[in-house]
């Protein structure tokens, strides 16, 4: 099964394909960050978003989806702006007919390290060790949403057995 981890922002949204196998080992497969110029006004900005989000959807065909959910900043014009980079991936995500959870920072690093107060770099050191990869992903945008598809994958059981009984 490929999972997708999105980490949202309007500048910078990160992304992670990861392969979930039966036996439950999880690899890579993609990720990276998707930019967008900061000059260029919000409505062309999320048009890249949607158009970048698809194609890597298209190239990649994952089953479930995950995206950090929104924590309240103490700037509200960057909470509204990557608000609405939300809602274009949670769109790209479910045009595509992929299954979609939410999760918590707290949530991932919970997930992922098995401390929900984790650190960055914990958490960064626990995607490297869990992909075995070589190093740390980079950017760290990249690396978050890694850690959001690994807590995806996590609740790999759960998604089963919450489909199974509705």
């Amino acid at each position: 099964m490929v999972v997708l981890g999105i980490d949202p922002g309007t500048a910078l949204t990160g992304y992670g394909f990861i392969r979930l196998a039966e036996n439950g080992d999880l690899s890579v497969i993609d990720y990276g960050v998707i930019s967008t110029p900061a000059k260029t006004a919000m409505e062309n900005r999320l048009v890249q978003l949607y158009q970048e989000i698809n194609e890597k959807i298209l190239l990649h065909h994952p089953e479930r989806g995950a995206v950090e959910k929104l924590f309240f900043h103490t700037n509200v014009t960057t909470a509204i702006s990557v608000g609405q980079a939300r809602g274009v991936i949670l769109l790209c995500m479910a045009q595509a007919g992929i299954d979609i959870t939410e999760f918590t920072p707290m949530e991932v690093k919970q997930a992922v390290v098995g401390y929900g107060g984790a650190d960055k770099r914990q958490v960064q050191l626990m995607v490297k060790a869990i992909l075995n990869l070589q190093e740390i992903p980079k950017p760290d945008d990249a690396a978050d949403a890694l850690a959001i598809a690994i807590c995806c994958a996590n609740c790999n059981k759960y998604f089963d057995l919450r489909k199974s009984l509705s």
